[in-house]
């Protein structure tokens, strides 16, 4: 018993430590530090590695469970056997430098610290108190919280290539976690490889939402996760129950790394002859834009993003970053369900005697069914306006009608919140710039990466409306109706969106009256939406200006009604209804 105490208060110094350890990894990496106290920086990061192994040790021999071989035994040794690797060459490479100290000569080991700190701090229960913080108020404290450590890490000397204000380092941290895109400082030339780095885990993190990992990790190492995290979870992200939503969850990680992976090598190998860049920027500039495609971020390497003169005519290039963020920015969910229904097709195919493959009905829901819809619906309508608007305009530089279609293709996509633009933005028509508001407006789809009202809540508003037109009292679709309670939270986002953006625009434009109004709508609506596009407007922002559209693309990622949900505390529903009367509309 005093063992296992002694055991237990290892373990949570372990934690303690490791954290301390990651903090002081990250400030190594971001400043140039004398010798001395690398030094003692390398001795700290031993004792955390050397902590973990024994704490790691002590969970099995102290485990009241007997020993079998599972998932986290096979972690636990080959992330073992990995960092003893690691250990030897790290040693080798010193002892052959005669003990010098460098700071790129610690990664291996820095990874090493971080490995331990997942793995100690995900061994501890990890609960939502909701009597303190309400799924909504976590949820937004999360977004914020990561917000303010991004801000502050890539204002570290070795992540820019010059000193950069809190401002624009607030502006770049909330830009990337929000998934949007919009920068006040080029990306490729004003950060160094580790502030991309920076950005690029802003935005995966951003993208997929810190409790995601946090609670995958505790689901991974302690086999279950509570189920007031798991009510907690279902309510931040509309699910109908707690059943599956540690299935979600791992459907969510799984798909998002597959597609990541598989995008990454597709971008590389249309890029594998691009001039000027050797194998390990290729490879950097594949999972870069992999991830930012995914996440709908339109984060890119290259200053004018995909309008580059050596990106700009790679339609191969274009049609691989496109179908990643329409995948991306389709929802997690639907996704999930979508792969599993084209599985089921598929068995039904190869196994059409076999009764275990008996006709499911159902197994494409009605929000796959509405999502998919509209979402080709408005591909078509933005496709249709570009080409009708700029085939003799932006699109006049590619020659081929196939490098207008898929030029054209691509614009009528990025304004769904992904922000990638292959042509310069500055040079669209005016009736094309209305396009791209409204479909910016609209957005991603529900539980994605990306923005927007979402296409759900245009398509429930368009319904509610034909029924209206027909005089009926319901709204139906695919022979179900729509629950009232996804009515009027569709009407609820329709018109608190449009009130953020409109505070947006009148503040912008008091602060600076000399700018051209409809590129300041432009831009509002790209912030709430989490689009990133711009009409070469965000540089000439006042800082003012750049603190109100930071706050624009904070609520529109967190939702200005999930907003209302954390201030307003829920009233209970109570037993009785008032008489109904009709209020005069028009």
């Amino acid at each position: 018993m005093h063992a296992a105490i002694r055991y237990r208060l290892l373990n949570n110094f372990t934690v303690f430590i490791s954290i301390i350890g990651v903090a002081v990894a990250l400030l190594d990496s971001g400043f140039t530090l004398p010798n001395w106290l690398q030094h003692v920086f390398h001795i700290l990061y031993l004792v955390i590695i050397f902590l973990g192994f024994v704490v790691t040790t002590g969970r099995y021999i102290y485990s009241k469970k007997p020993l079998t071989i599972n998932k986290v035994a096979v972690f636990d040794l080959l992330t073992s056997i990995a960092i003893i690797i690691l250990l030897v060459a790290h040693f080798t490479d010193l002892i052959r430098s005669g003990l010098a100290v460098s700071v790129d000569g610690f990664v291996a080991i820095k990874i090493a610290v971080l490995v331990t700190f997942i793995r100690e701090i995900s061994d501890h229960d990890f609960n939502l108190d909701r009597t303190f913080l309400n799924p909504a108020q976590f949820f937004i404290l999360s977004f914020l919280s990561v917000v303010l450590v991004g801000a502050l890490l890539l204002m570290m000397p070795n992540a820019t290539t010059q000193p950069l204000s809190f401002i624009d380092a607030l502006f770049t941290a909330t830009s990337a976690v929000c998934v949007t895109g919009l920068i006040v400082v080029d990306t490729a030339t004003y950060y160094t490889t580790f502030g991309q780095v920076i950005i690029m885990g802003l935005i995966q993190i951003g993208g997929l939402g810190i409790l995601t990992f946090v609670t995958y990790f505790s689901y991974f190492f302690k086999g279950g996760v509570s189920y007031e995290t798991q009510l907690s979870i279902s309510e931040m992200s509309y699910m109908r129950g707690t059943g599956d939503v540690v299935a979600t969850l791992k459907s969510i990680l799984y798909v998002t790394f597959a597609v990541e992976s598989l995008a990454a090598a597709f971008i590389y190998a249309s890029i594998y002859d691009l001039p000027g860049m050797d194998l390990s920027e290729r490879l950097f500039f594949s999972v870069f834009h992999a991830i930012s495609a995914f996440c709908n971020a339109g984060f890119s390497t290259f200053s004018a993003g995909l309008y580059d003169d050596a990106l700009r005519f790679n339609y191969p290039l274009q049609l691989i970053i496109g179908i990643t963020f329409i995948f991306g920015g389709m929802g997690f969910v639907i996704v999930v369900n979508v792969l599993r229904y084209l599985r089921y097709r598929v068995q039904r195919l190869i196994y059409r005697r076999n009764q275990r493959y008996a006709y499911l009905p159902w197994l494409l829901n009605i929000n796959s069914r509405i999502t998919l819809i509209t979402t080709g619906a408005l591909l078509l309508v933005g496709l249709i306006g570009v080409m009708l608007f700029e085939y003799n305009g932006v699109l006049a530089d590619h020659g081929s009608f196939y490098g207008k279609l898929v030029t054209g293709i691509f614009t009528a996509a990025t304004p769904r919140t992904a922000g990638f633009n292959s042509i310069d933005m500055g040079d669209l028509a005016f009736p094309t710039i209305m396009l791209t508001i409204f479909l910016m407006w609209i957005g991603a789809s529900p539980n994605s990466t990306g923005g927007g009202i979402k296409t759900s809540t245009f398509a429930i508003a368009l319904l509610n409306t034909l029924s209206l037109a027909r005089g009926q009292t319901r709204v139906e679709v695919f022979k179900r109706e729509i629950a009232e309670i996804s009515v009027r939270r569709a009407f609820s986002i329709m018109w608190l969106s449009l009130l953020v953006i409109g505070m947006g625009v009148t503040l912008i434009s008091y602060d600076q009256p000399e700018l051209d109004l409809i590129k300041v709508v432009f831009e509002c609506f790209s912030a709430y939406s989490t689009v990133g596009l711009s009409l070469n407007l965000t540089t000439e922002l006042s800082d003012f200006s750049k603190m109100v559209i930071s706050v624009i693309m904070f609520v529109g990622r967190v939702g200005m009604l999930t907003l209302f949900i954390a201030l307003f505390k829920n009233m209970r529903e109570r037993n009785y209804r008032y008489p109904t009367e009709e209020i005069t509309i028009n």
